[in-house]
Formats: structure tokens, sequence, C-alpha cells
């Protein structure tokens, strides 16, 4: 017979192989091609090589845009420290942090939601 707690636990178990699976080996199959918001941004301009550095030609939204804040990040561009090698390591350590937070923020929810105790009243025979 499967306990309440047993299930809870095998189905935590799948959900974490399934997240690891998902961002440890599928990340590798992601496109490196711009999505639809960079393509567009991209319109009216040519990406040229100059001494080694990609650099816009023409005129477009794109060439007002700057570097994020967190581009030296460990984690910056899906890869640890650059290495296009990584991106699983990237996808992992992501979703670790991703489910921390949720979970710790979810914890905290929950426990301040929680119903106060009553104390129940006994009553006399009168």
């Amino acid at each position: 017979m499967t306990t309440a707690p047993h299930r809870r636990w095998a189905f935590w178990v799948a959900f974490a192989a399934a997240t690891v699976i998902i961002a440890g080996i599928v990340s590798y199959f992601a496109s490196s091609s711009p999505d639809g918001l960079d393509s567009a941004t991209l319109k009216g301009c040519e990406v040229v090589e100059v001494d080694g550095a990609e650099e816009l030609t023409g005129s477009c939204i794109a060439q007002n845009a700057k570097e994020h804040a967190m581009s030296a990040s460990p984690l910056a561009d899906y890869a640890v420290e650059g290495n296009k090698a990584t991106s699983g390591i990237a996808g992992i350590i992501g979703v670790l942090v991703t489910v921390a937070v949720a979970g710790g923020a979810f914890w905290l929810i929950a426990r301040t939601n929680k119903p106060a105790k009553v104390k129940p009243t006994t009553t006399t025979g009168q």
C-alpha cells in the first residue's frame, strides 16, 4: 500500500529528474538564431564584422542597445563563464535557483496563511 507521503516524495523525485533532463540535455538543442524580438530590432540594419567585432550598419532599433548590467555575470548568455559547451550546466543551475527561490517563497506564504489554532472550550453541565 502506498502512503501519501511516499507518493508525494515520488512526485518530487520525478519532477526533479524531469527538470534536470529538460534543463541539462534539451537546452543543448536550443536555437542560437535570433528570436522574434531580436529579428524585429535588427530590421533595417546589417551585421558586419570589423576588426573581429560585430557592428551594425544602417538604421535600426538595435543600434541603441546597450550591454545588460548582468552581462559579466557567471551565467550570462546561458553558459557558465561564457563557455557555450556548458549551456546544460547553466540550465540546471538556473532551474535549481528558480525552484529554490519559488519553493522558499511558497513555503513562507503557506506558513503565514495557516489559520490560528482555536483552543477547544469545555462546557459545564449546567
